[in-house]
């Protein structure tokens, strides 16, 4: 059974950084022949979607996050990760990241809790 497991949220002041990390065990497939995103749910509203990045390497971000964050893999680790950079108050919500294409499409792993507040 594929686990997909967040970590490196946490509480960072506005115009911080943090490095989200998404582990995927328990599958054959190896990362790279995986579509994978990650999305967001801010308290009271839906999920959104923030960036994916397809099996061949090719990105796609949400307006909202372009040029601030950045989607990559780790293959050797099955490891994909975001990094964020000067973040704000409405970038506040659980984030999770999620198989978008493939075998295993639609697994999503539990979310980390990202905090921006001064």
């Amino acid at each position: 059974q594929v686990q997909l497991v967040e970590s490196g949220g946490g509480l960072v002041q506005p115009g911080g950084s943090l490095r989200l990390s998404c582990t995927i065990s328990g599958s054959v497939e190896i990362i790279n022949a995986m579509g994978l995103g990650w999305y967001r749910q801010a308290p009271g509203k839906q999920l959104e979607f923030v960036v994916g990045i397809t099996r061949d390497g090719n990105t796609n971000y949400a307006n909202s996050v372009k040029g601030r964050f950045t989607i990559s893999r780790d293959n050797a680790k099955n490891t994909v990760y975001l990094q964020m950079n000067s973040l704000k108050a409405e970038d506040t919500a659980v984030y999770y990241c999620k198989i978008t294409s493939g075998v295993l499409a639609g697994a999503w792993g539990q979310g980390t809790q990202v905090t921006v507040s001064s």
